[in-house]
């Protein structure tokens, strides 16, 4: 059974994610937010915490064991952009764009 989990609008560039999310993809729950918890990147928390929802999905509502996970499917997709604009010269405007992106994680048993 394939258990899932989201995190959106997370606040974090979607390409500045990925490089988490690759890191962790195939491998089992304990060895992923090992990994994460020694990585000295902020964006690594918040990955980690999608990692435990989706495992904590898995133990509450369909009684499987978190040491028995695996992360079948991880990415990061982009969210909707923030838009905003500061002041240039002569009256003229220039914008700014904070970009967001969402994350899934899916685990499943590694016997499946």
């Amino acid at each position: 059974m394939q258990v899932r989990a989201f995190a959106k609008d997370t606040g974090i560039p979607a390409r500045k994610v990925r490089r988490m999310v690759n890191l962790v993809r195939g491998k089992t729950v304990d060895e992923a937010l090992t990994l994460l918890k020694f990585t000295p990147s902020p964006n690594a928390r918040v990955v980690a915490k999608v990692v435990k929802s989706a495992a904590s999905n898995a133990e509450n509502n369909y009684q499987m064991t978190p040491s028995d996970l695996k992360i079948i499917t991880i990415y990061a997709n982009e969210a909707r952009r923030l838009r905003r604009f500061y002041p240039r010269a002569r009256g003229r405007i220039g914008p700014i764009q904070k970009n967001s992106s969402h994350i899934t994680v899916i685990v499943a048993d590694e016997e499946a």
